[in-house]
């Protein structure tokens, strides 16, 4: 167990938590709610019994400050892997040196095609409601990023798109460009516990297309000097082997496709295409997602589904909540912060 002195940033939201889950414990007692309860209090239950969990994100988690709560459950030792897409990696960096030139519209919903044109005139580049600035975030890092990717190249020691960015985070190329507390990045608090993460499909991101460009531009030899898919599975694979001797592994997915989907088929890997036997499933499930079970959606597909695919087992604690993850996830992480602080 982490003690709270351990724990730098939490403190600060002591009274905050204390009084969300008082809230959360008081109205929230069926539907939806009540899965969220159920949830949360399953997720302390797992971590009490010495289980660990791998927390994934989809969609635009980042640019919608998860970072906020997620930071701290990571400083808490409440999550101890990741799982995003690109765009999640790169865009708390981005939030972290550009957020005070972000552009947010309320009435996005509003906007004509001319008024969407204008906002790329302006470099705006538009998430829903909010809008990354192209030259205070994308640019800023590319500089950087730039110079890692061909130190790395000239000497032909590659790495995985996440190790790029924890090495410029550690070594502080970025903090004078710092423009909200770096306490609320959760991407700088993985860095420093060193905690495993697995982006599969990051040449879908804004930094993969600018790693191309370069790589066709002759500015980066080798393409391979950012390393693979297929490689991070092999690494969670092996991480997942040595994780389960001792702890249950549990999975907090967020949204759906990719970052979920790519990291629960480690178990059936495993058991189905490596022939091992005794691997243990994913100890514990939850899915945050809107998504209806129809047209084979995995994102919308319901927990027990995956027990046909071998990732789940009839007796894994499994929940579903279909609401926004915007709102869901930070009320369950100030409730497993409460409950796990207090054990």
């Amino acid at each position: 167990m982490v003690g709270p002195e351990s724990r730098p940033g939490i403190e600060r939201n002591r009274k905050g938590i204390e009084g969300v889950v008082e809230f959360i414990k008081h109205h929230f007692r069926h539907f939806n709610a009540a899965a969220l309860i159920d949830a949360a209090e399953g997720y302390v239950h797992h971590l009490n019994s010495d289980g660990k969990m791998m927390v994934t994100l989809a969609g635009a988690m980042s640019t919608a400050e998860i970072g906020l709560s997620l930071a701290d459950m990571i400083r808490a030792g409440a999550v101890h892997a990741i799982t995003c897409t690109g765009a999640n990696l790169e865009e708390d960096v981005f939030n972290l040196v550009a957020h005070d030139h972000y552009v947010r519209l309320p009435n996005y919903r509003d906007l004509t095609k001319a008024d969407e044109k204008a906002l790329l005139d302006r470099h705006l580049n538009r998430v829903t409601d909010t809008c990354i600035p192209e030259y205070e975030a994308i640019r800023r890092i590319e500089d950087v990023i730039l110079e890692a990717w061909m130190e790395a190249d000239a000497n032909g020691t590659p790495f995985f798109p996440h190790e790029f960015l924890y090495k410029i985070l550690l070594e502080g190329k970025l903090t004078h460009h710092y423009q909200i507390d770096p306490k609320d990045s959760w991407l700088l608090a993985a860095a420093e516990r060193n905690i495993p993460i697995t982006v599969p499909g990051w040449e879908d991101s804004t930094l993969g297309n600018i790693y191309a460009s370069h790589c066709i531009k002759g500015d980066i030899k080798n393409v391979h000097t950012v390393r693979s898919g297929i490689e991070y599975m092999i690494e969670l694979a092996a991480w997942y082997q040595k994780t389960v001797v001792d702890h249950s592994v549990g999975f907090f997915q967020i949204g759906g496709g990719i970052a979920g989907d790519f990291p629960i088929c480690v178990v059936p890997m495993l058991e189905q295409d490596l022939l091992m036997e005794n691997i243990r499933k994913w100890g514990y499930f939850c899915q945050i997602s809107d998504s209806t079970t129809s047209f084979g959606s995995y994102s919308g597909a319901v927990p027990n589904e995956k027990i046909t695919w071998g990732k789940l087992d009839v007796t894994s604690p499994s929940f579903i909540i279909e609401s926004d993850a915007t709102i869901v996830a930070p009320l369950i992480f100030a409730f497993v912060l409460d409950q796990f602080q207090a054990t």
